[in-house]
């Protein structure tokens, strides 16, 4: 059966927000037509960020917040404290909602190359700069998902199955060597693949490790998806508009080998119409010379948080109603 899902942010600027979210959510995506998630307000500050969310999930390091962002820094400030308490709270929220949920749930964290692309070291620039740093940022990443899919466990005792998503924007520009410097002038030397894939491979490994399901969520064009599967990814959330012929090729793939593959095609900008997106996912399966499966899901193309809080939702009864139409 071919089923829904989301990426993971909602609009809104409040815990208000948060509440209505997760209400959203487990209302327009319950199993079996949809895969319910832990979702993410960025809009109430830094520490709900996709940055945020990372720096209160990774042990063992600290982190505050400068003009500039997040940086590393020597001890524990109030900032990761309060980045760390807010998430406890979204969490208290969720396993509120979620009294005797039984079946499959999934959650996002921000994967290494992002985080290492957002991040500053202590002396100024990112952390992306120094090879040392970005590889213990992704090793209290990995351990941190650890502790995180535990706690989870914790809160939904019911839940069967958990995937962990893990979300790599900024991984293409890392492998080209786009990512700007500090001052702007300059970008980042480029990262190697076997590297990229390395440090990615800690984090799903771990997420493998606390007994979940690792998925990788890249909204970036160029995402390297033979890469992604290389590392352990064990499902792709891609957008649609931002794959080049070679990622068609590995999404086929994927679903051929039993993976997951997450389409990105309920457009989060302009009108959202029903018809025209089915009509999208069955060209592509007739383009790749495939039928629906139970390894295909249907997604908004990118997070909902720049949308009003109706049209996110409408976004998602879009996602669930292609999903319901492709199964027949």
């Amino acid at each position: 059966m071919t089923t829904a899902t989301g990426i993971g942010s909602h609009p809104g600027d409040d815990d208000a927000a948060y509440a209505e979210a997760v209400r959203v959510v487990l209302g327009e995506l319950p199993e079996p037509e949809g895969l319910p998630y832990v979702p993410e307000v960025p809009g109430r500050g830094p520490e709900t960020t996709m940055t945020g969310r990372a720096v209160a999930i990774a042990s063992d390091l600290a982190f505050d917040v400068q003009p500039a962002g997040w940086r590393l820094t020597g001890t524990e400030g109030h900032d990761q404290r309060r980045a760390r308490s807010r998430l406890a709270q979204d969490l208290d929220q969720v396993e509120e909602q979620t009294q005797g949920y039984t079946g499959t749930f999934k959650t996002q964290v921000t994967g290494p190359w992002t985080l290492a692309a957002t991040v500053e070291r202590p002396r100024g620039d990112l952390t992306l700069a120094d090879p040392g740093a970005r590889r213990e940022l992704a090793q209290a990443l990995a351990e941190g998902v650890r502790r995180h899919v535990a706690d989870l466990r914790r809160r939904l005792p019911g839940v069967e199955r958990w995937v962990v998503q893990v979300d790599e924007p900024a991984l293409p520009a890392v492998l080209a060597g786009s990512v700007p410097t500090a001052s702007g002038f300059g970008r980042h030397r480029s990262v190697q693949p076997p590297e990229a894939s390395t440090a990615l491979g800690w984090v799903l490994e771990a997420v493998r490790e606390a007994g979940a399901e690792p998925w990788v969520h890249s909204c970036a064009a160029d995402a390297p998806l033979d890469l992604l599967r290389g590392a352990g990814a064990a499902g792709l959330a891609v957008d649609l508009d931002r794959v080049d012929a070679s990622g068609h090729d590995q999404l086929a793939a994927a679903l051929e080998a039993g993976e997951m593959v997450v389409l990105g095609v309920v457009p989060t900008a302009g009108v959202i119409d029903e018809a025209s997106v089915v009509q999208r996912v069955e060209r592509w399966l007739d383009m790749l010379g495939l039928q629906p499966t139970a390894g295909l899901l249907v997604s908004p193309a990118c997070g909902l948080a720049g949308l009003d809080a109706a049209t996110a939702r409408r976004a998602l009864e879009i996602a669930r109603a292609t999903g319901r139409r492709l199964s027949g």
